[in-house]
């Protein structure tokens, strides 16, 4: 059969719509978009790059952006609380193109298939290398969550991660997830493995019974002359958010009086460009911008936003850039400062994409990751099922990654309801692709996954929906905790996110039938965050996952998530764009 080209044209876009693989046509489809897209001019003379929470990810993946990003009070209608066609609005994207699919979730499996796979260090360190090199003495700065997030990082102990990073040529980096790894893991690693070639810092770490800093509060470094200091911000939440035990010793918080001190004594040592590496989560940053003056820019991460403009926050000393690079390897910020007479006169600020076909792999970044996952790479690819369809996890109430969860919690344990944390790391896939162990594991993967069951008051299931609420829509972020709402199974209810505290849920039913307040349910759920969950006997939850997954016969549907009815004048916004399955 004789086929015209637009026959042609046709028949490809449907074998991509349909799933097939499509080789090198796919690999020419994305290098046609790349033309352009990584060649950004040099600007300046002070350069930042910047990636944060990776969690783990060494080998490209799939990752589908929110459809659901809620911004309540002043939060409403701004970055980063713009989704979709509101995001490609303020960022001047067109829809359709490679940009677009990397922000966005607009038309996600087609995109997806026609683009390919994102991140991946090696296709990083491509990017990184090519970065440095138009921008001479540029520094890497990695936010964190880098060490968690996988299984070999959790098998390794982080250790995985922190030879990718060694030979990513890291810089300087701060943490939230890496304290998970206990307190003596984590000194290990900086006094040992990070030694001489990064610097870990965080000026709101300090010991519990002195006050004394944990880790360097900051550190200046040269760049073309210019002194600039880089100020660590770890995860303010750590102790609440995750396991105490874990940090015993060490107490956190935002400390924004501290801050100011930081950065008065950093200039007053001769830093002419102070950056804050933040993991407060933008809407906190923002916050900080506007308080803390004598900051130039704060490099953000923990909500995983991948802002593609800077925003520009005023305060009572001049302004402050507060960006974020998203998450999961997908995304390389850079930063160009024009320093003129001692202080910054102008900047550029472009977030790149992070594209696996793109970008060719850096030869000795891709054989390192090959030798560290040599020794699970029969057990990471072991298939437990097939998806019916796109299995996400990014989304403010829940997604059809952790409904899959939900549903096993509750069958494999006989539970009437089921809690899954409101994580926002975890990979995709694609309608038609395997369920493996490692995507499995990418979804499950920290140091305290125990499966539980309990018997629950309806009192003390709305105490737990309103505390997890109240961290998310809290209109002083100063006050969230920056995850995503605890997802839910079995149970259905109504969401206010803009009513006050303990008035958000409402019209709880299960199998629809009104919650009692006295009643006792059985919940299952999994990563309890206290400490005697540990000897409790309980199962790590991927064994419990696994087991229903072996059990469906081969493969598994996408099911709609279970998601609140929302009401209330949260409605409509821009960061809110609810899509089936």
């Amino acid at each position: 059969m004789n086929l015209s080209k637009r026959d042609f044209l046709q028949t490809l876009g449907a074998a991509s719509v349909a799933g097939l693989a499509l080789g090198r046509w796919a690999e020419a489809d994305a290098a046609t978009a790349a033309q352009g897209l990584y060649d950004i001019p040099r600007f300046g003379n002070v350069s930042f790059l910047h990636m944060t929470d990776c969690h783990a990810q060494l080998r490209p993946i799939h990752f589908r952006e929110p459809s659901v990003n809620l911004g309540v009070a002043d939060m409403k209608g701004r970055l980063p609380h713009l989704v979709g066609e509101h995001l490609l609005k303020v960022a001047k994207v067109r829809p359709g193109t490679a940009e677009a699919h990397a922000l966005t979730y607009l038309d996600f499996e087609q995109a997806a298939r026609r683009y390919g796979k994102v991140g991946g260090f090696a296709h990083m360190a491509t990017l990184v290398k090519r970065m440095k090199a138009s921008r001479p003495g540029a520094l890497l700065l990695d936010g964190g969550d880098t060490w968690q997030g996988s299984a070999t990082a959790l098998w390794t102990k982080g250790q995985d991660m922190v030879e990718a990073c060694k030979l990513l040529g890291v810089d300087v980096m701060t943490g939230h997830w890496e304290f998970t790894l206990g307190m003596e893991r984590v000194k290990e690693i900086i006094e040992k493995d990070f030694k001489g070639q990064v610097s870990f810092v965080a000026q709101n770490v300090k010991t519990n019974d002195f006050g004394d800093p944990v880790f360097d509060p900051y550190v200046i470094r040269e760049i073309n002359g210019v002194p600039c200091a880089i100020v660590g911000q770890a995860f303010p939440y750590t102790p609440i958010a995750n396991p105490r035990y874990f940090v015993a010793d060490w107490s956190f918080g935002i400390q924004d009086d501290n801050m100011q001190k930081v950065v008065d004594e950093a200039r007053a040592k001769g830093a002419k460009v102070v950056v804050v590496l933040s993991h407060n989560g933008m809407d906190v940053d923002l916050k900080m911008a506007s308080r803390v003056t004598g900051i130039d820019a704060i490099l953000g991460g923990h909500t995983h936003d991948g802002m593609p403009v800077a925003s520009i926050v005023a305060n009572a000393g001049g302004k402050t850039l507060v960006t974020n690079a998203g998450s999961n390897g997908k995304f390389l910020g850079v930063l160009d400062f024009d320093v003129k007479d001692g202080k910054v006169a102008d900047f550029r600020y472009k977030l790149l994409p992070v594209f696996a076909n793109m970008l060719p792999a850096d030869a000795a970044m891709d054989a390192l990751i090959t030798r560290i996952r040599a020794p699970y790479e029969g057990k990471l690819a072991e298939r437990l099922a097939t998806t019916e369809g796109t299995l996400y996890r990014r989304g403010n109430f829940n997604g059809t990654g952790d409904q899959l969860l939900l549903d096993a919690l509750m069958d494999v344990q006989g539970a009437q309801i089921a809690f899954s944390p409101g994580f926002r790391w975890g990979t995709t896939l694609l309608a038609g692709q395997p369920i493996t162990r490692e995507w499995l594991m990418d979804m499950t993967a920290t140091t305290y996954s125990y499966a539980t069951v309990s018997e629950l008051s309806g009192e003390m299931i709305k105490t737990i929906l309103e505390d997890v609420a109240d961290n998310l829509f809290n209109p002083d972020p100063y006050y969230q905790q920056g995850g995503d709402m605890v997802r839910v199974g079995g149970l259905q209810y109504t969401c206010d996110p803009t009513a006050d505290m303990g008035r958000r849920i409402t019209d709880m039913r299960l199998g629809g039938k009104p919650i009692e307040a006295s009643r006792t349910y059985k919940v299952a759920g999994w990563a309890p965050v206290a400490e005697e969950a540990r000897s409790a006997g309980n199962r790590p939850v991927w064994e419990v996952v696994e087991e229903w997954l072996k059990a469906r016969g081969g493969k598994v549907a996408a099911r709609q998530p279970n998601v609140p009815r929302l009401v209330g004048p949260v409605l409509p916004n821009p960061g809110y764009a609810p899509v089936k399955v």
